[in-house]
């Protein structure tokens, strides 16, 4: 198969779907969800051959240690609106490959999660789909007005999936959530179209933008711009408010693929654009942005901390994680860039877990709430001991995910020797003591102690839920155990990001 034909079926799958699921009947929503968890299945095959794919092509073809210029794979392109030179233009690199089959995982554990959904059931799975198109669209587009169009339907259907299947302040969250990220996007916009007239190519495609040598004064304010627009997204400090809303409001899967994907856009397109397009700006910038990302993971932590609920400590937990992210970014090392790259990968695997997990527990004992649980082992043993591993992956055992990211994280701050990044990194490698006190609160609180009465007749995860939870089960350890061939692709991957900015 046509290895461009074959991205652009990945995308497609998703839109087509959605289609397919337009003329089922409003009640048969059974059809509805094997039609959906079809076409998820369909692309997580197509999307683990690709990775297979590029694995080959990479051993064909590796990218070089000092090259300036990222290595893209299954490259085509063809112009999509002349008089503007917009192009649809995609190929992978190893970042983008990863991130897609985080996606492929997330969102069949996802609709897999959602079984139980009845309420409008078609509206639903039909608008998770359109999501997910729009996340694959992203990942694989070179043309940066494709990226921003994708950007915005993955980021869009966010409002009515929490708005009308949310629970709690379900319609505020949903505002709040998208007047944020729709202000990112303004930001983000502006951003490309400065790049676009900046470079006198008149192009939005990122290789040749790449190769463009912008002016300092320009990139002075276009590096920030475009940063925080990502930035808000990735639930960048001080714009990180709606994310613990909107994700406590979210149904499972909502919150399984927010968290667990869309933030990453933020990260991604912090370091694919920004980062990559804009290398002295964002030597010029990183100090104030390191101190903003250092504030994301200790506020995130003690935020975690003071709350009650199940997704609240989660969501803040996230805002910590996703910190760690850009962490790593503002390093402006190589180990430090690849450690933020792991933990994209590691943090979306772990929060769609404990969304899943929550949801799990939720719709048995009708409450988030942790002091209102308690020896839930004793009835729900599988849902526990789910629960007790990704606590531990969170606050960073070896042998999990979180310990190889992490690791890589703060070893790639602390290389750089200025006295400011050194001083971030022992503040930042503090928050780990803070994720282990409101981790092991958390799990002791719901997994031990005696049981109320009404909790005794509670029964454990039935086959269909154990699956998506063995799945994301299994890829935490093997990203824990056996990281070595994710580590030795997001090194090529990082290699010219790294070289362009230090050029």
């Amino acid at each position: 198969m046509n290895g461009s034909f074959l991205l652009t079926l990945i995308w497609a799958v998703p839109f087509l779907t959605a289609l397919i699921s337009l003329p089922v009947a409003r009640d048969d929503h059974r059809r509805i969800k094997k039609i959906s968890l079809a076409g998820n299945l369909i692309n997580l095959l197509l999307v683990i051959g690709l990775t297979f794919a590029f694995i080959s092509a990479e051993a064909e073809h590796p990218a070089a240690a000092g090259a300036k210029l990222s290595q893209f794979h299954f490259t085509g392109k063809t112009v999509w609106l002349q008089m503007l030179n917009i192009e649809y233009n995609i190929g992978v690199d190893a970042i983008s490959v990863l991130m897609m089959l985080l996606t492929a995982i997330v969102i069949f554990c996802g609709v897999l999660a959602s079984w139980g959904v009845e309420k409008q059931a078609k509206e639903f799975f039909v608008l998770l789909n359109v999501l997910v198109a729009g996340v694959y669209g992203v990942f694989i587009s070179l043309d940066l007005f494709t990226f921003f169009v994708f950007y915005e339907i993955a980021v869009l259907p966010m409002y009515l999936l929490i708005g009308l299947w949310g629970t709690g302040r379900k319609e505020y969250s949903a505002m709040k959530l998208t007047l944020m990220l729709v202000a990112g996007s303004a930001f983000i916009l502006a951003g490309i179209l400065g790049l676009y007239f900046e470079s006198g190519m008149n192009s939005f495609d990122l290789q040749k933008l790449a190769q463009a040598n912008f002016p300092l004064k320009f990139q002075y304010w276009a590096f920030p711009v475009i940063f925080l627009g990502f930035g808000v997204l990735g639930a960048i400090f001080p714009f990180h408010t709606w994310s613990p809303d909107g994700h406590a409001s979210a149904p499972t899967a909502v919150s399984m693929l927010h968290a667990g994907v869309l933030m990453k856009l933020g990260g991604y397109g912090c370091l694919r654009v920004g980062m990559y397009l804009l290398p002295e700006g964002a030597n010029m910038w990183m100090s104030f942005f390191l101190v903003l990302v250092t504030i994301n993971v200790l506020y995130g932590a003690f935020g975690a901390i003071k709350q009650t609920d199940l997704k609240y400590i989660t969501a803040y937990s996230s805002v910590s994680h996703c910190g760690m992210v850009l962490f790593g970014f503002t390093a402006l090392t190589f180990a430090g860039i690849k450690g933020g790259v792991l933990q994209m990968i590691s943090h979306g695997l772990m929060t769609a877990l404990f969304f899943c997990l929550i949801g799990m527990i939720y719709g048995r004992t009708h409450t988030r709430t942790v002091s209102e649980m308690g020896g839930l082992m004793k009835v729900m043993p599988f849902l526990s001991v789910a629960y007790v591993i990704v606590g531990l992956a969170g606050l960073g055992l070896p042998g999990l995910s979180g310990f190889v990211a992490e690791a890589n994280v703060f070893v790639g701050a602390f290389a750089n020797p200025a006295p400011l990044y050194r001083f971030c990194t022992v503040l930042a490698v503090l928050s780990i003591v803070v994720t282990a006190v409101y981790v092991l609160r958390a799990v002791n609180g719901l997994v031990n102690g005696p049981i109320s009465d009404h909790y005794k007749t509670l029964t454990d995860a039935s086959l269909i839920e154990k699956i998506p939870v063995t799945i994301l089960l299994f890829c935490l350890f093997a990203m824990g155990i056996l990281p070595g061939w994710i580590v030795e692709l997001v090194n090529g991957a990082v290699h010219p990001i790294y070289n362009n900015l230090m050029r």
